[in-house]
């Protein structure tokens, strides 16, 4: 494994432990708010933890990392689904 390599996987790592943070405090928030977008932010953040591992992975076995970005778009789709949906219930009230 070239030096290059490991510092990627360090920072991919300390990447995709940040990312379960943010999803765990969203989570919470959620929990105490029962706020939908809470729980928008925190599939978001957990999609992007899940992509960041998979993209490590891609890159140690040397496949194609093309297809894992799917699930970055994933979440950010799934973060404006979120806020068109809070603006929505809003608009009601």
């Amino acid at each position: 494994m070239s030096a290059s390599l490991a510092t990627v996987l360090v920072l991919a790592g300390a990447l995709t432990a940040c990312y379960l943070v943010a999803a765990l405090f969203f989570l919470r928030f959620w929990r105490e708010t029962r706020d939908r977008l809470f729980m928008f932010f925190a599939g978001s953040f957990a999609l992007l933890a899940l992509q960041r591992v998979a993209l490590a992975w891609a890159m140690v076995n040397r496949r194609d990392t093309t297809l894992y970005y799917v699930l970055r778009l994933a979440a950010f789709v799934a973060i404006l689904i979120g806020i068109l949906d809070k603006n929505r219930t809003a608009a009601r009230r």
